[in-house]
């Protein structure tokens, strides 16, 4: 398999604007499939659809790109050392299938990690594409790093937008004049349902659309919760 480059794998574009045809509001979201509390977060982004006039485009990033060169616990490096699959698998499907793919592939990736707790192995993985529409033969790409310049381009997109001191997820919504406003987070747990979603979402615009404002953090109490 030849090496693909960032321009021909990644084709979502950040100067699109951030409002749709149809009126919708655009959010921008870098997942890495692994990440519990990313998925939590996305799950909530799909609530959301269901109350807002909100559209959602996902990208990829990595915990083993946003964690190369820290002195981590050797459990958290054994992790992040099978990180590297699912996000190649990712990036790989996008380039060959279009971004579009990427919702359904994660949603299929994450129910069979976060719910299931199958093994985050080849076979997991392609049983994650054939349920997406996609072909099964796109797993090998977890074990190749043709796509690593691609996947490293996705994922400094969304760290650029947001800064170095943060974790997964990142997501981008407009700010007061339009621009890409991003964060860590929202963190929660267990999903917002319904208009409880909408509620949390219309807060996170009313804080990007707060010039000047970073921050805001509890010490969390309890572990992510999949209901």
């Amino acid at each position: 398999m030849g090496t693909v480059t960032a321009e021909t794998a990644h084709t979502a574009e950040t100067a699109e604007t951030a409002e749709t045809a149809d009126g919708a509001t655009t959010a921008d979201f870098w997942f890495d499939p692994l990440c519990p509390w990313a998925w939590i977060t996305s799950r909530w982004m799909l609530e959301v659809q269901q109350v807002r006039p909100v559209r959602t485009r996902w990208h990829v990033m990595s915990l083993a790109v946003l964690n190369e060169g820290r002195d981590l616990p050797e459990q958290y490096r054994s992790f992040l050392d099978e990180a590297w699959g699912p996000v190649r698998v990712c990036i790989a499907a996008a380039a060959q299938h279009g971004d579009d793919v990427l919702g359904p592939l994660y949603t299929a990736l994450g129910t069979r990690f976060h719910h299931q707790g199958l093994p985050r192995d080849r076979a997991t993985i392609e049983d994650a594409l054939e349920e997406a529409g996609l072909p099964r033969e796109l797993a090998a790409a977890a074990d190749s790093d043709a796509y690593d310049e691609a996947l490293r381009a996705s994922h400094k997109e969304g760290i650029t937008l947001v800064g170095e001191d943060v974790g997964t997820p990142v997501i981008a919504v407009p700010g007061a004049d339009g621009e890409q406003i991003a964060f860590f987070g929202p963190v929660v747990t267990p999903v917002p349902r319904g208009e409880a979603a909408g509620r949390l979402w219309d807060g996170t615009l009313l804080v990007a659309g707060t010039p000047g404002f970073y921050e805001i953090k509890r010490t969390r109490t309890v572990g992510p919760s999949f209901e």
